[in-house]
């Protein structure tokens, strides 16, 4: 039973440390319960196997299922497929921390599961089940004054910080328990102190110092439409959406306005990607720039092409059965203005089940075709291999980030590589409804502008439409289902952060620590802390 507890207050630290109504303080002794329960399961039992994937599924489970359950007003499916596998594969991590911590001694152990862990973080945002919501250093993300030096580390310095304070409040309480030493647990609190405050007093100071880098000042108008995705998008024409969001525009709309920012897929009823530019979508965004030309349009539509040509078809294309034809679906982003050819971007980071399919030529087989309907063209999505980056009629250039692809740290950072100056995301939240998915989708955007040190222009279908600064600070935003527009001056520069160039460069230093620590404990005996 004290096991049990332990393990249970794990999952519920976790819980309650993560954003948007979360403290993250709780991130830094939220694993010490599952910690030591596994140290005594360890010590005391010679199986003790078993139970410690049960008690640490039992606390991952409990974290992600209080904190993701509003996938399930999206798919209840979804919801359970992503709760119960991720919490699987968190139990696996430590449970491989478990068997290496028996051969190893306490440093050796507590580096191996850092290591592992931020390897795992780092796999869930490249493989095919990508789904990185619940990495540690997102945890922040509405304590911007606190991790502003992740313009150096991303959000796997969040990861080991929190790892770190966690190990060393763990290894305090177990000597403490041993040797009944209350010096120890002086110690252990100086040194869990220190570890927490030097970093958020960096923070503080880069927070307080940083003076946004300015090339030049750009006005944006912001549309949010409030379409709802179930009961009137793929019923509403393109021309219907077009002219309310040309309505919008007009009510913010100046001679200065240099960007006008539309949704995801805002357009959905299907555009041959051929016939753009006989399109409801191509017309209606030209027409934000008739009265002034000096404005572009960035926004969403839904594209798909016909394959003619066997050779052409692809493993992300499509086969439709009622019509005996192949084709490829996209979800883009387009640039429209009076001066220059339309831009198009397409999604490249795709939600699992829902715009891609994972590992399709094996599981495909096996399950059959689940994707799952949220409306519209149930298909895989095409991609592409390059982060584009839209260029303005005036020269500025302007990052296109599509919905899921804005929680991708080292993704985005490839669009500043090509000379964005400015991250714009476009996105359609509504299908969580009035829930925390919104919400901290939202907040994660704050971690990209700290990342790149860029201003962040976000619309969202029914909201959260926002712009945030370059420290990560809401400047501007549009409540969730309301309809209506924002305007405002963001700040444009070239600067490439530290992170900008290097990317996740800490898991790929903890890989091959992990690795070593792995085969070095192949040959080693049981040892204790």
């Amino acid at each position: 039973m004290k096991n049990f507890l332990l393990a249970l207050s794990s999952g519920l630290l976790l819980a309650l440390a993560w954003p948007t109504y979360g403290f993250p303080l709780l991130l830094f002794f939220a694993f010490v319960p599952l910690l030591i329960a596994e140290f005594n399961l360890r010590q005391q039992d010679q199986k003790p196997g078993a139970k410690v994937f049960g008690y640490a599924y039992l606390s991952f489970f409990i974290w992600n299922i209080i904190t993701t359950y509003w996938i399930y007003f999206s798919t209840g499916f979804g919801m359970w497929f992503a709760v119960l596998v991720n919490s699987l594969l968190m139990t696996l991590v430590f449970f491989i921390y478990h068997k290496i911590a028996k051969k190893v001694n306490f440093t050796a152990g507590a580096t191996f599961l850092v290591c592992l862990w931020m390897c795992f973080e780092k796999m869930h945002l490249n493989w095919e089940f990508s789904w990185p919501w619940l990495n540690l250093g997102n945890g922040f993300s509405e304590y911007i004054s606190w991790i502003q030096w992740y313009e150096y580390t991303g959000t796997f310095g969040g990861t080991l910080w929190v790892w770190l304070v966690n190990l060393v409040i763990m290894k305090s309480v177990v000597l403490f328990l041993q040797h009944q030493d209350k010096t120890i647990i002086y110690r252990g609190i100086l040194k869990s102190t220190l570890l927490i405050m030097i970093p958020i007093g960096i923070s503080l100071f880069l927070f307080y110092s940083e003076e946004e880098a300015i090339s030049e000042e750009m006005e944006v108008v912001i549309l949010q439409p409030n379409i709802n995705p179930y009961t009137e998008k793929y019923y509403t024409s393109d021309r219907k959406v077009g002219e309310l969001l040309v309505k919008l525009a007009n009510e913010k709309i100046t001679d200065s306005t240099q960007l006008v920012l539309a949704p995801e897929t805002v357009f959905a009823g299907g555009t041959k990607l051929d016939e753009f530019e006989y399109s409801n979508s191509y017309y209606f965004g030209k027409q934000m720039s008739i009265d002034h030309p000096q404005v572009n349009f960035l926004g969403g539509v839904s594209f798909f092409n016909i394959i003619k040509d066997e050779k052409d078809i692809a493993s992300q294309s499509n086969y439709a059965e009622h019509k005996n034809f192949w084709y490829n679906d996209y979800n883009s982003a387009v640039l429209l203005n009076q001066t220059n050819s339309a831009q198009i971007y397409h999604k490249s980071k795709l939600v699992v089940g829902v715009e891609n399919f994972p590992y399709q030529s094996t599981l495909k087989p096996i399950l059959g075709d689940v994707m799952i309907d949220l409306g519209g063209t149930v298909a895989m999505k095409t991609t592409q291999r390059d982060r584009e980056v839209f260029t303005l009629n005036s020269g500025e250039k302007i990052a296109p980030i599509i919905c899921y692809e804005s929680v991708y740290g080292d993704y985005v950072t490839n669009y500043v590589k090509n000379g964005a100056q400015l991250l714009a995301i476009i996105t359609n939240d509504a299908w969580w409804g009035n829930t925390q998915g919104h919400q901290q989708h939202v907040s994660y955007a704050r971690l990209r502008a700290i990342e790149n040190r860029k201003n962040v222009v976000r619309s969202a279908n029914t909201g959260i439409s926002a712009v945030i600064n370059s420290k990560g600070e809401i400047i501007k935003r549009l409540a969730y289902e309301e309809q209506g527009s924002i305007k405002a001056k963001v700040k444009l520069n070239d600067r490439k952060t530290f992170y900008t160039q290097l990317g996740d460069y800490l898991p790929r230093i903890a890989q091959f620590l992990a690795l070593f620590i792995f085969l070095f404990a192949l040959t080693r005996r049981r040892n204790q802390v």
